[in-house]
């Protein structure tokens, strides 16, 4: 250890710089700290009194890239409050030598740093401090926690947002499970035995994955649309397996770095429309594919069921696609079947502004012809040879997008507009 650490004076100094630091550097002071005092690669934090990134990192990235919340908890599992303990456990995706220092104030939920330290002899006096420095600053941070300011609270609402996609997520999850899990029982390609057989696994390894599910990893890191993608596959690799429908689950076209909120949207959307599809009894057919356009990722998936009044997508995969700027393509024909994409921006700078029609795809400007020359939806549905809840879900988005109230507010933007009469447009 060095000697500074023996004058009282110096060890208030780095009290004094820890407890000051702004949240953001707070575990950038501390590793540089501790670093005096344990020279270390990476540090990983997670903590219970920050719902809006309970897991942190720094240093090598080789490291910290790979760090899940999911290992920070088996971690928590092992550890003991007020002791550092040097142990074996996986971090980054591999085993290594661990210095697991944990904490659990009197108030608050308690956090636990992960250090992976350089190679060389550990003296049990320097850990003893590194266990009492980590108490201190843990024991502050939970005070900060229960008396936040404006700032936090105001990005507390972030958090709740995040929250609750994180909710439809394990909703999802376990929609997919289940759904599984029924396709197999109910398949007439497997004998009884290895239906159990089969269904047992399906739910060990679910059980396995969702024991592991945690808030979302580093928010701002990426994924490439093809990796993002083999997730996904991997995702429903058993549903896609054992139910009768032919499903298609097309790989990207294009390539390019999602950021890691769209990856997960568009699994999510994925999911949530191949199930919704597989869910109307007489769907044979889906094919699930993503498109890369430029800066806009495309997420389609189109059934054959004849069958389209409940096509629509579900409340809670609008709230997801619309918090990120996006907006669903429906086309849904009576007898033929229903496509639906959904259309997320890759980046966030605003588009330049557009004229008010300018903001409608061409379905939309089909369905705007026929209310400006006074149609009404069911005679909409026929010349287009959609379904009248179709026309309606457009007619809907027609509204919104040109911030209007009422059809006769549409119309009257569209008198400038040469369109044609949509009983000549093909569907």
């Amino acid at each position: 250890m060095d000697a500074s650490w023996s004058d009282p004076r110096h060890v208030l100094d780095v009290v004094d710089r820890l407890l000051s630091a702004p949240r953001p550097q707070f575990l950038s002071r501390f590793s540089t700290e501790l670093g005096r005092l344990v020279p270390h690669r990476a540090a990983a934090m997670q903590t219970g009194d920050c719902p809006r990134s309970p897991l942190k990192v720094i240093g090598d990235e080789t490291i910290t890239a790979a760090v899940t919340s999911a290992e920070l908890q088996r971690l928590v599992d092992r550890s003991e409050p007020g002791r550092a303990l040097v142990i074996d456990g996986d971090l980054g995706g591999t085993e290594r030598r661990i210095v697991l220092l944990a904490s659990t104030p009197a108030i608050g939920k308690g956090s636990v740093l992960a250090v992976v330290p350089e190679a060389g002899e550990l003296r049990s006096a320097d850990l003893e401090l590194a266990a009492q420095l980590w108490h201190i600053v843990s024991t502050d941070a939970a005070q900060r926690a229960t008396d936040p300011g404006p700032d936090v609270l105001a990005s507390s609402l972030a958090a709740a947002s995040a929250r609750a996609q994180a909710i439809t997520d394990l909703g999802q999850t376990h929609a997919a499970t289940l759904a599984t899990l029924l396709a197999v029982l109910r398949s007439g390609r497997l004998s009884d035995t290895v239906a159990r057989r089969t269904a047992v696994d399906v739910a060990a390894d679910a059980l396995l994955a969702l024991k592991g599910v945690v808030d979302r990893d580093q928010a701002l890191s990426a994924e490439q649309a093809d990796a993002a993608f083999a997730v996904l596959k991997t995702q429903l690799a058993d549903l896609v397996r054992h139910t009768e429908v032919d499903v298609d689950l097309a790989d990207p076209i294009g390539d390019a770095s999602l950021p890691q909120d769209i990856a997960h949207t568009a699994r999510t959307l994925t999911r949530g429309l191949v199930l919704a599809a597989l869910d109307r009894p007489t769907t044979t057919r889906l094919r699930a594919s993503w498109r890369l356009d430029g800066t806009l990722l495309r997420i389609t998936v189109r059934d054959n069921c004849p069958e389209v009044a409940d096509a629509i997508p579900a409340r809670g995969l609008t709230d997801r696609l619309t918090a990120l700027g996006g907006h669903w393509e429906l086309d849904a024909v009576p007898g033929w079947g229903t496509t639906v994409t959904a259309v997320l921006p890759l980046g966030v700078a605003e588009p330049p502004e557009l004229r008010p029609l300018d903001r409608l795809n061409p379905r939309e400007l089909e369905v705007l012809s026929g209310i400006s020359q006074g149609s009404r939806n069911r005679q909409i549905a026929e010349q287009l040879q959609l379904s009248e809840h179709t026309v309606k879900f457009h007619v809907r988005n027609i509204l919104d997008k040109l911030n209007v109230t009422s059809r006769g507010e549409a119309a009257a933007l569209a008198r400038d507009l040469p369109l044609e009469p949509a009983a000549h447009r093909t569907a």
